[in-house]
Protein backbone atom coordinates (compact mmCIF):
# COMPACT_ATOMS: atom_id res chain seq x y z
CA UNK A 1 0.00 0.00 0.00
CA UNK A 2 1.33 3.43 -0.72
CA UNK A 3 0.83 6.63 1.18
CA UNK A 4 -1.50 7.91 -1.13
CA UNK A 5 -3.88 5.26 -0.65
CA UNK A 6 -3.67 4.56 2.68
CA UNK A 7 -4.77 8.44 2.69
CA UNK A 8 -7.10 7.82 0.59
CA UNK A 9 -8.63 4.98 2.74
CA UNK A 10 -8.53 7.10 5.50
CA UNK A 11 -10.56 9.89 3.69
CA UNK A 12 -13.28 7.05 2.48
CA UNK A 13 -13.44 5.85 6.13
CA UNK A 14 -14.12 9.81 7.26
CA UNK A 15 -16.91 10.09 4.43
CA UNK A 16 -18.59 6.82 5.83
CA UNK A 17 -18.38 7.90 9.87
CA UNK A 18 -19.96 11.14 8.97
CA UNK A 19 -22.88 9.59 6.48
CA UNK A 20 -23.02 7.24 9.92
CA UNK A 21 -23.36 9.97 12.40
CA UNK A 22 -26.07 11.79 10.22
CA UNK A 23 -27.71 8.62 9.71
CA UNK A 24 -27.93 8.26 13.84
CA UNK A 25 -28.74 11.95 13.55
CA UNK A 26 -32.32 11.54 11.63
CA UNK A 27 -32.85 8.80 13.41
CA UNK A 28 -32.78 10.34 16.84
CA UNK A 29 -34.42 13.33 15.54
CA UNK A 30 -37.82 11.54 13.87
CA UNK A 31 -37.95 10.00 17.11
CA UNK A 32 -38.35 13.37 18.89
CA UNK A 33 -40.61 14.69 16.19
CA UNK A 34 -42.70 11.73 16.50
CA UNK A 35 -43.46 12.61 20.38
CA UNK A 36 -43.20 16.04 19.90
CA UNK A 37 -44.55 17.04 16.46
CA UNK A 38 -44.73 20.72 17.64
CA UNK A 39 -40.74 20.36 17.42
CA UNK A 40 -40.52 19.44 13.42
CA UNK A 41 -43.19 22.09 12.56
CA UNK A 42 -41.15 24.87 14.52
CA UNK A 43 -38.11 23.88 12.82
CA UNK A 44 -39.35 23.88 9.74
CA UNK A 45 -40.67 27.43 10.36
CA UNK A 46 -37.18 28.85 11.18
CA UNK A 47 -35.94 27.22 7.96
CA UNK A 48 -38.24 29.19 6.18
CA UNK A 49 -38.12 32.47 8.01
CA UNK A 50 -33.97 32.33 7.01
CA UNK A 51 -35.46 31.94 3.46
CA UNK A 52 -37.69 34.70 3.97
CA UNK A 53 -34.13 36.49 5.61
CA UNK A 54 -32.57 35.94 2.07
CA UNK A 55 -35.21 36.88 -0.88
CA UNK A 56 -36.08 40.17 1.35
CA UNK A 57 -32.29 41.36 1.19
CA UNK A 58 -32.03 39.89 -2.73
CA UNK A 59 -35.60 41.92 -3.16
CA UNK A 60 -33.63 45.29 -1.82
CA UNK A 61 -36.41 45.96 0.78
CA UNK A 62 -35.65 48.39 3.39
CA UNK A 63 -33.25 45.54 5.34
CA UNK A 64 -33.71 47.03 8.70
CA UNK A 65 -37.08 46.97 8.79
CA UNK A 66 -37.16 43.13 7.30
CA UNK A 67 -34.54 42.10 9.80
CA UNK A 68 -36.03 43.33 13.32
CA UNK A 69 -39.61 41.54 12.12
CA UNK A 70 -37.66 38.11 11.34
CA UNK A 71 -35.68 38.20 14.13
CA UNK A 72 -38.70 39.05 16.59
CA UNK A 73 -40.48 35.86 14.88
CA UNK A 74 -37.25 33.80 14.92
CA UNK A 75 -36.71 34.64 18.53
CA UNK A 76 -40.45 33.32 19.84
CA UNK A 77 -39.31 30.19 17.43
CA UNK A 78 -35.91 29.53 18.85
CA UNK A 79 -37.84 30.48 22.84
CA UNK A 80 -40.47 27.58 21.84
CA UNK A 81 -38.49 25.24 20.61
CA UNK A 82 -36.07 25.78 24.02
CA UNK A 83 -38.95 25.41 26.33
CA UNK A 84 -40.39 22.03 24.85
CA UNK A 85 -36.67 20.30 24.16
CA UNK A 86 -36.34 21.48 28.29
CA UNK A 87 -39.45 19.33 28.99
CA UNK A 88 -38.22 16.61 27.17
CA UNK A 89 -35.04 16.70 29.13
CA UNK A 90 -33.16 17.29 25.90
CA UNK A 91 -31.32 20.27 24.32
CA UNK A 92 -30.27 21.96 21.24
CA UNK A 93 -27.49 19.67 21.26
CA UNK A 94 -29.30 16.29 21.25
CA UNK A 95 -30.63 17.43 18.22
CA UNK A 96 -27.12 17.33 16.20
CA UNK A 97 -25.42 15.00 14.81
CA UNK A 98 -22.68 13.13 17.13
CA UNK A 99 -19.60 12.81 15.84
CA UNK A 100 -16.12 10.81 16.67
CA UNK A 101 -13.90 14.31 16.81
CA UNK A 102 -15.81 17.31 17.21
CA UNK A 103 -12.99 19.35 16.43
CA UNK A 104 -13.24 18.68 12.77
CA UNK A 105 -16.37 16.39 12.56
CA UNK A 106 -15.65 13.65 11.22
CA UNK A 107 -14.01 15.68 8.20
CA UNK A 108 -10.54 14.94 9.13
CA UNK A 109 -9.43 19.17 8.17
CA UNK A 110 -10.01 21.93 10.33
CA UNK A 111 -11.72 25.24 9.23
CA UNK A 112 -8.49 26.58 8.66
CA UNK A 113 -7.41 24.23 6.30
CA UNK A 114 -5.03 21.84 8.71
CA UNK A 115 -5.51 18.66 9.43
CA UNK A 116 -7.24 17.72 12.32
CA UNK A 117 -5.03 15.79 15.23
CA UNK A 118 -7.42 13.23 14.71
CA UNK A 119 -5.84 12.68 11.13
CA UNK A 120 -2.43 12.80 12.28
CA UNK A 121 -3.06 10.02 14.59
CA UNK A 122 -5.13 8.07 12.10
CA UNK A 123 -1.87 8.33 10.04
CA UNK A 124 0.66 7.01 12.77
CA UNK A 125 -2.08 4.64 13.48
CA UNK A 126 -2.36 2.73 10.36
CA UNK A 127 1.43 2.78 10.26
CA UNK A 128 1.89 1.14 13.45
CA UNK A 129 -0.53 -1.63 12.42
CA UNK A 130 1.36 -2.27 9.37
CA UNK A 131 5.16 -2.44 10.38
CA UNK A 132 5.06 -5.46 12.69
CA UNK A 133 6.88 -3.34 15.43
CA UNK A 134 4.02 -2.58 17.59
CA UNK A 135 4.84 -3.79 20.68
CA UNK A 136 8.38 -3.54 20.93
CA UNK A 137 8.94 0.02 20.11
CA UNK A 138 7.68 1.14 23.60
CA UNK A 139 10.74 -0.13 24.59
CA UNK A 140 13.46 0.21 21.79
CA UNK A 141 13.23 3.79 20.67
CA UNK A 142 15.75 7.30 21.02
CA UNK A 143 14.59 8.32 23.65
CA UNK A 144 16.21 4.62 25.61
CA UNK A 145 19.00 4.25 23.41
CA UNK A 146 21.94 4.04 26.18
CA UNK A 147 25.32 5.48 24.94
CA UNK A 148 26.52 4.32 28.50
CA UNK A 149 26.06 0.74 27.52
CA UNK A 150 29.15 0.99 24.58
CA UNK A 151 32.42 0.82 25.88
CA UNK A 152 34.54 4.15 25.66
CA UNK A 153 37.88 1.76 25.39
CA UNK A 154 39.90 1.33 22.21
CA UNK A 155 38.95 -1.37 20.23
CA UNK A 156 41.06 -3.86 18.30
CA UNK A 157 41.89 -2.80 14.87
CA UNK A 158 39.07 -0.47 15.14
CA UNK A 159 40.09 3.87 15.05
CA UNK A 160 38.14 4.96 17.83
CA UNK A 161 35.96 3.36 20.79
CA UNK A 162 32.71 1.26 20.52
CA UNK A 163 31.25 4.40 22.39
CA UNK A 164 32.10 6.83 19.82
CA UNK A 165 31.45 4.67 16.98
CA UNK A 166 28.01 4.61 18.48
CA UNK A 167 27.71 8.42 18.77
CA UNK A 168 28.27 8.83 15.18
CA UNK A 169 25.79 5.74 14.06
CA UNK A 170 23.31 7.70 16.47
CA UNK A 171 24.01 11.33 14.57
CA UNK A 172 23.14 9.56 11.56
CA UNK A 173 20.65 7.58 12.06
CA UNK A 174 18.38 10.42 13.80
CA UNK A 175 19.54 12.72 10.46
CA UNK A 176 18.16 9.18 8.38
CA UNK A 177 14.45 10.29 10.16
CA UNK A 178 14.73 14.12 10.44
CA UNK A 179 15.59 14.57 6.56
CA UNK A 180 13.57 11.40 5.88
CA UNK A 181 11.61 13.46 3.19
CA UNK A 182 14.58 15.78 2.37
CA UNK A 183 17.10 13.05 1.35
CA UNK A 184 15.67 11.38 -1.36
CA UNK A 185 17.99 12.89 -4.22
CA UNK A 186 21.44 11.26 -2.13
CA UNK A 187 23.38 9.07 -4.19
CA UNK A 188 22.94 6.50 -0.66
CA UNK A 189 19.42 6.78 0.13
CA UNK A 190 19.64 3.34 2.02
CA UNK A 191 21.27 1.84 4.95
CA UNK A 192 22.85 -1.51 5.69
CA UNK A 193 23.84 -2.10 9.11
CA UNK A 194 26.85 -4.77 9.68
CA UNK A 195 28.89 -6.29 12.72
CA UNK A 196 28.48 -9.09 14.88
CA UNK A 197 25.41 -9.89 17.04
CA UNK A 198 24.15 -8.30 19.88
CA UNK A 199 26.13 -4.76 18.80
CA UNK A 200 22.90 -3.00 18.80
CA UNK A 201 21.82 -2.71 15.38
CA UNK A 202 18.28 -4.06 15.37
CA UNK A 203 17.74 -1.62 18.25
CA UNK A 204 18.67 0.59 16.38
CA UNK A 205 16.72 0.01 13.13
CA UNK A 206 13.55 -0.04 15.28
CA UNK A 207 14.60 3.57 16.82
CA UNK A 208 14.49 4.79 12.90
CA UNK A 209 11.27 2.73 12.67
CA UNK A 210 9.71 4.47 15.57
CA UNK A 211 10.77 7.91 14.83
CA UNK A 212 9.46 7.50 11.33
CA UNK A 213 6.40 5.52 12.04
CA UNK A 214 5.56 8.60 14.91
CA UNK A 215 5.99 10.54 11.38
CA UNK A 216 3.14 8.74 9.91
CA UNK A 217 5.28 7.27 7.65
CA UNK A 218 4.81 3.86 6.54
CA UNK A 219 7.42 0.81 7.62
CA UNK A 220 7.60 -2.43 7.57
CA UNK A 221 9.79 -4.84 9.43
CA UNK A 222 10.67 -8.08 8.20
CA UNK A 223 13.86 -10.71 8.81
CA UNK A 224 15.38 -12.06 5.97
CA UNK A 225 13.88 -15.23 6.48
CA UNK A 226 10.17 -14.20 6.97
CA UNK A 227 10.48 -12.27 3.74
CA UNK A 228 11.88 -15.04 2.16
CA UNK A 229 8.91 -17.38 3.62
CA UNK A 230 6.62 -15.24 2.63
CA UNK A 231 7.81 -14.80 -0.34
CA UNK A 232 7.75 -18.42 -1.38
CA UNK A 233 4.18 -19.23 0.09
CA UNK A 234 3.12 -16.56 -2.31
CA UNK A 235 4.99 -18.19 -5.42
CA UNK A 236 4.83 -21.81 -5.12
CA UNK A 237 1.59 -22.67 -2.88
CA UNK A 238 -0.97 -19.73 -1.83
CA UNK A 239 -1.30 -16.73 -2.86
CA UNK A 240 -0.78 -13.76 -0.09
CA UNK A 241 -2.58 -10.81 0.14
CA UNK A 242 -1.36 -8.74 -3.26
CA UNK A 243 -1.59 -5.84 -1.21
CA UNK A 244 0.86 -7.31 1.16
CA UNK A 245 2.79 -8.20 -1.54
CA UNK A 246 3.05 -4.61 -2.97
CA UNK A 247 3.36 -2.99 0.29
CA UNK A 248 6.73 -4.77 -0.06
CA UNK A 249 7.87 -2.07 -2.38
CA UNK A 250 6.19 0.93 -2.01
CA UNK A 251 6.03 0.92 1.82
CA UNK A 252 8.58 4.37 3.01
CA UNK A 253 10.92 2.38 4.50
CA UNK A 254 11.51 -1.87 4.58
CA UNK A 255 13.39 -2.73 7.61
CA UNK A 256 15.41 -6.34 6.56
CA UNK A 257 16.73 -7.80 9.41
CA UNK A 258 19.10 -10.82 9.47
CA UNK A 259 20.31 -10.57 6.04
CA UNK A 260 22.16 -13.79 5.70
CA UNK A 261 19.78 -16.27 8.14
CA UNK A 262 17.91 -17.08 5.42
CA UNK A 263 18.59 -20.18 2.94
CA UNK A 264 20.53 -18.88 -0.31
CA UNK A 265 19.22 -20.55 -3.69
CA UNK A 266 18.72 -18.94 -7.37
CA UNK A 267 15.09 -18.43 -5.70
CA UNK A 268 16.43 -16.33 -3.29
CA UNK A 269 18.51 -14.78 -5.01
CA UNK A 270 15.82 -13.54 -7.79
CA UNK A 271 13.22 -12.43 -5.17
CA UNK A 272 15.94 -10.55 -2.81
CA UNK A 273 17.44 -8.90 -6.35
CA UNK A 274 13.77 -7.87 -7.69
CA UNK A 275 12.63 -6.23 -4.28
CA UNK A 276 16.22 -4.71 -3.99
CA UNK A 277 15.82 -3.12 -7.24
CA UNK A 278 12.19 -2.57 -7.49
CA UNK A 279 12.63 -0.30 -4.15
CA UNK A 280 15.25 1.43 -6.07
CA UNK A 281 13.00 2.44 -9.23
CA UNK A 282 10.13 3.13 -6.58
CA UNK A 283 11.99 5.50 -4.98
CA UNK A 284 11.24 3.87 -1.41
CA UNK A 285 13.92 3.42 1.07
CA UNK A 286 15.50 0.07 2.69
CA UNK A 287 17.16 -0.73 6.19
CA UNK A 288 19.16 -3.92 6.16
CA UNK A 289 21.09 -5.02 8.85
CA UNK A 290 23.00 -8.63 8.90
CA UNK A 291 25.91 -10.68 10.29
CA UNK A 292 28.12 -10.48 7.59
CA UNK A 293 31.13 -8.68 6.49
CA UNK A 294 30.85 -6.70 3.07
CA UNK A 295 33.24 -9.57 1.57
CA UNK A 296 30.96 -11.76 3.35
CA UNK A 297 28.11 -10.72 0.93
CA UNK A 298 29.46 -10.22 -1.81
CA UNK A 299 30.76 -14.15 -1.91
CA UNK A 300 27.09 -14.69 -0.28
CA UNK A 301 24.75 -13.17 -2.81
CA UNK A 302 25.27 -12.70 -6.40
CA UNK A 303 26.51 -9.57 -8.42
CA UNK A 304 23.58 -8.11 -9.14
CA UNK A 305 22.43 -7.90 -5.50
CA UNK A 306 25.56 -6.87 -4.73
CA UNK A 307 25.79 -3.81 -7.16
CA UNK A 308 22.88 -2.60 -5.90
CA UNK A 309 23.88 -2.94 -2.13
CA UNK A 310 26.85 -1.46 -3.18
CA UNK A 311 26.17 1.38 -5.00
CA UNK A 312 22.72 2.84 -3.20
CA UNK A 313 23.16 1.71 0.64
CA UNK A 314 25.58 3.39 2.96
CA UNK A 315 27.61 0.96 5.30
CA UNK A 316 27.52 1.18 8.52
CA UNK A 317 29.59 -0.87 10.75
CA UNK A 318 28.79 -1.63 14.29
CA UNK A 319 31.37 -2.60 16.19
CA UNK A 320 32.17 -3.95 20.30
CA UNK A 321 31.37 -5.91 23.16
CA UNK A 322 28.08 -8.68 23.03
CA UNK A 323 25.99 -6.10 24.46
CA UNK A 324 23.61 -9.87 25.56
CA UNK A 325 25.88 -10.11 28.09
CA UNK A 326 26.40 -7.05 30.04
CA UNK A 327 24.20 -5.90 32.84
CA UNK A 328 21.48 -3.36 32.06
Amino acid sequence: MKRSTMIRDIKMNYEKKRLRAHRKQEEKRNAIYDSVPELEEINGQITRLGLSVSRALLAGKSQQQVLSRLQSEMNQLKERKQTLLQELGLSEQDLQPEYDCSDCQDRGILESGKHCHCYQQELINRAYAMSNLSGILEKENFRNFRLDLFSDKAFPEEKSSPRENMMHILQRCEGFVFNFDATTNLDKPNLLFYGATGLGKTFMANCIAKGLLDRGKIVIYQTAYQLISLLEKHQFQEKQDPQTIRLLSTCDLLILDDLGTELTNSFTNSQLFQLVNTRHLEGTRTLISTNLTPKELMLRYDDRICSRLFAYYDFIKFFGNDLRWQPK
